[in-house]
């Protein structure tokens, strides 16, 4: 891992050399078990017409949104006054007490107070297992999209957050971590060298254990939800069937049967709140780990723009036909940008830097996604107190609040 200089809250970050609901802050917050809904989720139409039938007193959302309106003017001229302001690096072991060490990871920092671990989203935003660039606001709208799936699906499983003491500081229990991550897929897309799109297109017809019809083209439904788990070696993900997952002594069997079972059920949850809002929850991928008590916990991060692919709906089914792309509001435009100006995983050093208002674009689409799926305004930070400072000031808070 690349040693950082320990700066508090430096500015953009250039790209390193590496080899490879909208809840209140102002006090701790907690999650209050949801009401049981009428509607029945254990199935779940991924019909565009049907949604938009249920949908018909709503204007559902489209690129006309995206590309023209007055909140993406006035959150474009926030963003660019925050451009020098990102949260690329924070150093909270130094700043508050009782924080024993960090763990840098891809988006966040991991830091360990004893009981619980403090987990900042910064703004530092990862694809092809690198480090691409800084997005203003990118860590807040990824913990606040977080916490907003976490409090929805409570119903669905268990999780491992206790607070969210700051917009962009999530803290939560510690857990023993399965070492896999359980991708949902809907749709045959992709970029990545993963992605069901790119090995479905080099000729392989069983992915992860599952079989896979001849014929089926770029964006296309699949006939169900399907599991694709992956494991970690070294810097990258690595494909892994559910035998080889018992087999290899990463989760005994029946781990793996009640963490998938709970995978697919968020996954379809999400479709269907996707789908509500004008969305289509194309697939995800979900972490777990193990509570001191035994149980299993829903952990890291829940449908957000990074860990998800996501559709405008009402335009899919024309655009699918006409062989078109679908309209996305996630990070899939910035993949595909940088694999069209080089070889993110050739390249081992040097990558070209993003144009500028192409990181504004993904800035704002984060928020309009927010905005979108919560149905509640995107809270602006203020740029008064230095993001680091205030951070720090709200986790020793609530740490103190919770010895």
């Amino acid at each position: 891992m690349a040693q950082y200089a320990p700066t508090l809250n430096p500015p953009k970050t250039v790209i390193p050399k590496l080899p490879n609901p909208n809840p209140s802050f102002s006090s701790i917050s907690t999650f209050r078990t949801p009401k049981p809904k009428s509607k029945n989720y254990s199935t779940i139409s991924m019909s565009v017409t049907a949604g938009q039938n249920q949908q018909q007193h709503q204007k559902p959302p489209s690129l006309d949104v995206l590309i023209n309106s007055a909140r993406k003017e006035e959150v474009i001229g926030a963003i660019k006054n925050s451009s020098s302001q990102c949260l690329s690096e924070t150093n909270l072991h130094l700043t508050v007490p009782g924080l024993k060490s960090k763990t840098r990871g891809k988006v966040r920092d991991v830091y360990d107070s004893g009981d619980y671990l403090v987990m900042v989203t910064t703004d530092r935003q990862s694809a092809f297992d690198r480090i691409l660039a800084s997005i203003p606001f990118k860590g807040q709208v990824l913990n606040e999209t977080s916490l907003w799936w976490f409090d929805k699906t409570q119903h669905i499983t268990s999780n491992a957050v206790v607070s969210a003491p700051d917009e962009n500081v999530t803290i939560a229990k510690k857990c023993s971590v399965f070492p896999v991550e359980f991708v949902v897929r809907g749709f045959v897309t992709g970029s990545t060298d993963t992605s069901l799109w790119t090995v479905y297109n080099n000729g392989v017809r069983n992915y992860c254990g599952n079989a896979l019809l001849d014929g089926l083209a770029k964006s296309q439904k699949l006939p169900a939800n399907i599991l694709t788990p992956t494991t970690k070696a070294a810097d990258h993900d690595v494909p892994v069937t559910p035998d080889e997952i018992v087999e290899r002594g990463l989760m005994t069997q029946a781990e793996y049967d009640e963490v998938s079972r709970k995978a697919l059920s968020l996954f379809e949850y999400g479709q269907c709140v996707a789908l509500e809002h004008g969305l289509i929850l194309v697939d995800t991928k979900y972490e777990f780990g193990k509570g001191q008590d035994g149980s299993i916990l829903l952990i890291d991060e829940v449908h957000t723009p990074d860990s998800s692919r996501y559709w405008i709906a009402h335009t899919y089914e024309e655009r699918f036909k006409n062989g078109l792309e679908p309209e996305n509001v996630d990070k899939e435009f910035l993949r595909l940008w940088f694999k069209e100006h080089c070889n993110p995983y050739e390249d081992e050093v040097i990558l070209p830097n993003a144009p500028e208002e192409l990181v504004r674009e993904l800035s704002w689409r984060y928020i309009f996604l927010y905005e979108t799926i919560t149905k509640s305004e995107f809270k602006l930070p203020s740029t008064e107190e230095p993001i680091h400072d205030r951070i720090s000031r709200n986790v020793a808070r609530a740490l103190s609040s919770l010895t």
